[in-house]
Parts: structure tokens; sequence; C-alpha cells
């Protein structure tokens, strides 16, 4: 049997990575929820997923770079409301020193959002929390969740952590038009996969997602070239690997990646450097 048995399994395995970053006497981040919520089941998928350690520098990464780019966009760039889609078991409402003001959505299915409230009813968020029950992925659902939140939001950032991989490329696509149709929707803070990284996580856990019914499909060859067609643009971008290796959370092969990028040409460097990583995207217009 596959250690992951439904796509909810995968915020419990992300959740996992969390608490075993919090734990640490030197952690980058602290998420005094995350083994609560990832429970008994997220530690039995620590314990017997193939490869589960090489998942955790990756995580650790992502969370930095996001909560550093989150705090900067409500800081320097005024934006009053965050729209987590495919929120998960995410805690940095609760965990993060956020402005009181900040209007925060959850936006996901009813069963892992009320996972996720229920579990964390007696603690307070630091701002205006609301959970939003919704399926992304029917249009009519999503488009409906985006216009009500749009109409009370000023300058919002959309956050895509850990989503857009198990969408197709029409999925991604359709999504990005109903974010570009909202005029509030300002910024969009998102991770992405190259195909060469894609067939790497493929081997490694193809078998197991497959199971949940979550395959990795969404890795564009062109990066964040692919959404410039949807209205939206490449602000910021931070490599995986260079982030890990800056918060000191590299793989033990960092030294091997490095290496290559020194003596790799130009365009093999940028290339590499764009296997994976984090993208803030602002509207176009």
């Amino acid at each position: 049997m596959s250690p992951l048995e439904s796509v909810s399994d995968t915020a419990r395995w992300v959740a996992m990575y969390r608490a075993i970053e919090s734990e640490r006497p030197d952690a980058r981040f602290r998420d005094p929820f995350a083994r609560r919520l990832a429970g008994t089941r997220g530690e039995e998928i620590a314990r017997t997923l193939p490869g589960f350690r090489s998942g955790l520098w990756p995580m650790v990464a992502r969370t930095c770079a996001f909560d550093e780019i989150l705090l900067r966009t409500i800081a320097r760039d005024g934006a009053d409301t965050v729209v987590n889609l495919a929120a998960g078991l995410d805690t940095r409402p609760w965990r993060m020193a956020l402005p009181p003001t900040l209007r925060w959505f959850d936006v996901d299915l009813p069963g892992i959002l009320g996972y996720k409230v229920g579990g964390l009813r007696e603690e307070r968020p630091a701002c205006a929390y609301e959970a939003v029950s919704a399926d992304l992925t029917t249009p009519a659902e999503r488009r409906d969740v985006f216009s009500r939140i749009g109409a009370v939001a000023g300058r919002a950032l959309v956050v895509a952590e850990g989503l857009l991989v198990y969408l197709s490329d029409e999925e991604v696509g359709d999504l990005a038009e109903d974010l570009r149709a909202v005029p509030a929707f300002r910024w969009w803070l998102l991770d992405l996969i190259a195909p060469r990284l894609k067939k790497m996580l493929d081997k490694r856990w193809g078998s197991s997602l497959g199971a949940a019914r979550a395959p990795l499909r969404f890795a564009p060859a062109e990066s964040t070239r692919f959404f410039e067609r949807f209205g939206w643009r490449e602000v910021e971008y931070r490599s995986t690997l260079e982030e890990a290796i800056r918060l000191g959370r590299g793989p033990w092969n960092a030294w091997i990646w490095r290496l290559l990028g020194r003596f790799a040409s130009p365009e093999k460097r940028a290339e590499l450097k764009r296997l994976g990583g984090f993208a803030l995207l602002e509207r176009l217009g």
C-alpha cells in the first residue's frame, strides 16, 4: 500500500517537514502547530514514504522564501489582503507577526480546511482570518470565491504554495485568467519546477503521488514566461537550491551543483537556476 492515500495526505506530509525544522535548535522558522496538525498520519508518512528526508531541504527553503516575500509585500507594497489557495495545513495567520488589519482568506476543500480550523480552535490568529471552503478545480465555484474576496480586498497578494504542480497546463492557464479578472488581485506568489526536475521527482515519488491521485503535472519549460500571456509577469525569482544554501539547509550534494554552475555556460547556469524555485508575479496593466 502507498504511504499516501489521498491528496490531503500531501498536506500532512509537508506539515511534517515544517515540524522537523521547527524542532531544530537553529530553526529558520517556528511552526508550533505543525506536528499537531500533521498528526499520527503525518508521522506514519514520514516513516514509510521512500525518500522522505530528501524533501526536507526544499520545503524549508520554500517556507522561508514565502515567509520573507509575503511579509515584504505587506510592509513595503501595502498588500492588505492575502488569498491562500489550497491552503492545506499552513498556519501563517497563527505563527507569523502579521498586522491585525490584514485580511487573510484560506481557500481549500472543506475536509482539510475544517480539520485545520478545528485543530486550531483554541488559538488566536494574528490577523482577520476567514476559512473559505471551495473546490478550486471547479471554474464556477472558483470564480464566485474570487469575486466575493475581490469585492472586499484593496491590494491582494494571492499565494499558491505547492498547488500548481498538481494541475495541467490548461488548468493553470484558466486559474491565471480568473485571478487576472479580479482587479484587487495585484500579486501572485507561487512555486514551480522545470521538466528536468519533474522527471527526477517522478522517479522518487511518482508511484506514491499517483496512488494518492495527485501526480505531478505542471512543469513549464518556459518557467514564469508561461504566465505572461495570461496577464502576469515575474518581478522576483529565487532558486530553491540557492535559497537552501543561503539558509544553511542545502542538500549533501550541493557542492556538485555549485561546481556545475561555476563551469557551465551562462545559458546552462540559467537553466540550473530555473530547475525549481519561487516567483512573485504582478498583474500586467
